[in-house]
């Protein structure tokens, strides 16, 4: 049976965009929050052996159009948490299929990144 596990992270600042030109101190400063978000939803959780494919839903407080994409550096913060949470070992080529990322809708800004477990055994 593949394990499947949903985080749910309120947004704790701005969202990170690839698009804007911060100045990198003010990007350091929304990683780190994005990342200890992620770390704090995620701890308590059993962690993956095998490989996983994740995919962020993202949740806008606005409707509109607008690019996901465009969100990476917001959901790579967030992946690097689930590093730190022990959710997973790693989060590179051999542990992590994704992440993907969606336009989930117009709510509480939020990413919520479910995870699939796509391979039972141990990454080499």
């Amino acid at each position: 049976m593949t394990r499947h596990v949903t985080i749910d992270i309120p947004a704790p600042c701005d969202f990170i965009n690839s698009n804007s030109r911060l100045h990198r101190m003010a990007q350091a400063k929304l990683t780190k929050s994005w990342r200890q978000a992620a770390t704090a939803a995620a701890t308590g959780h059993q962690q993956f052996t095998g490989q996983v494919h994740i995919t962020a839903h993202i949740f806008k407080p606005r409707g509109g159009r607008w690019d996901p994409n465009n969100l990476w550096p917001t959901v790579k913060a967030a992946v690097d948490g689930l590093v730190d949470a022990g959710l997973l070992a790693d989060d590179d080529h051999r542990h992590v299929i994704g992440p993907d990322m969606r336009a989930a809708g117009k709510g509480n800004p939020e990413i919520v990144l479910e995870i699939r477990e796509i391979g039972d055994s141990k990454c080499p």
